[in-house]
């Protein structure tokens, strides 16, 4: 039997406060959502638009809500009316969608931008090119209903601890490069979204202000 409770208890004794807990509950129930909610945590993660939409309205409205898994376009008009964050922003196309639907319901949405840190070539990301690109470009100073936040990423999935600690450094230095070119007077450019179940700690390490934790919290997922 897992004691969700205990286990965000122990997290939070091995996690600065500092860091922000996103508690991962793709294919939790409702109810395993709010035994979490009632130890007193109030920040979530869901990877499918369609499973948070189902979860959502029979939870308490103050849980902040983020979005960290792929998302597709034709699904941002259904999560910009309420997310807190959207963590996977990986194109600037998918990022103009996300203005343009946040305008239309008068809000400014909260984002990371997702950085392809990993191996894997499954994995998807900006690389940092791309990113200046994007920053120098006519069209993103266009966009008033967006707000970039920080940087994610996703590490390689290995034992290899060298490896993930490599690819956090990198997003770190992502993160400083432009902190310091683009954001350096920005009070919002602040989180480094990185580390999860199994390399948290390395994470942490390195300088992640955000950690996404399912398993360690919910059990291991069938």
């Amino acid at each position: 039997m897992v004691d969700i409770a205990l286990n965000i208890s122990m997290l939070r004794q091995q996690i600065p406060p500092s860091v922000t807990i996103v508690a991962v509950s793709k294919t939790s129930p409702v109810s395993d959502i709010m035994i979490a909610y009632n130890a007193g945590h109030r920040c979530f993660g869901e990877n499918r638009v369609q499973e948070l939409l189902a979860k959502k309205d029979n939870l308490p409205a103050e849980i902040e809500w983020h979005l960290i898994g792929h998302l597709q376009s034709n699904k941002v008009k259904q999560v910009v009316p309420f997310i807190s964050m959207i963590q996977s922003v990986d194109s600037f196309k998918l990022l103009s969608i996300i203005n343009n639907e946040s305008a239309k319901v008068n809000r400014t949405v909260n984002c990371l931008l997702q950085f392809h840190i990993a191996e894997e070539e499954t994995k998807f990301g900006f690389n940092m090119e791309e990113v200046v690109q994007m920053f120098g470009s006519e069209e993103y100073k266009s966009l008033f209903n967006v707000r970039i936040c920080g940087v994610m990423g996703m590490a390689t999935f290995t034992e290899d601890m060298d490896v993930v600690r490599k690819e956090f450094i990198y997003l770190r230095n992502c993160f400083n490069k432009l902190k310091e070119k683009y954001f350096s007077g920005n009070a919002h450019f602040t989180e480094i979204s990185m580390g999860m179940s199994g390399d948290f700690r390395a994470a942490v390490e390195v300088g992640s202000t955000m950690v996404r934790i399912g398993s360690l919290i919910f059990g291991e997922r069938n």
